[in-house]
């Protein structure tokens, strides 16, 4: 064992010990500071190909509805069988009774599909329903 001169035997050995606590509390503060910052976006599940528009504005969505190119239905990164789009919508609206919907329609999916999801919308008792569309 190593003495150092006129130094107590406990000193010299704490001495060489790194204090970690100031690292983990800089960490902790960054970690704490992305989640805060960090911004969610809702999907609906599916990359859509949505038609231009020039008189498009932009609009907050708390539920959100995906057509894809071959007339699939997806809300929530679910693929969704259009007899139970109704009850999928009432109850997403039941979380947020004053959001609305907004339906990303493929420039490659049917209009029938489209208006099948805007009915079910206004069945499930939504009134704010709109179409999303490129600016």
């Amino acid at each position: 064992m190593k003495r150092s001169i006129g130094k107590p035997p406990g000193e010299a050995e704490q001495e060489n010990e790194i204090d970690l606590t100031p690292m983990l509390d800089v960490v902790f503060i960054m970690l704490i500071f992305f989640i805060v910052t960090a911004t969610f976006i809702k999907e609906a599940g599916i990359e859509v190909d949505r038609p231009l528009a020039v008189t498009a504005q932009t609009k907050d969505a708390s539920i959100l509805i995906a057509i894809g190119p071959n007339n699939e239905i997806w809300i929530d990164r679910n693929e969704t069988d259009p007899r139970a789009l109704r009850a999928d919508i009432e109850r997403l609206h039941a979380e947020n009774p004053k959001g609305s919907v907004v339906i990303q329609a493929d420039k490659e999916s049917n209009h029938e599909t489209l208006v099948s999801v805007m009915e079910a919308a206004r069945q499930a008792g939504v009134s704010n329903v709109a179409i999303s569309a490129l600016e």
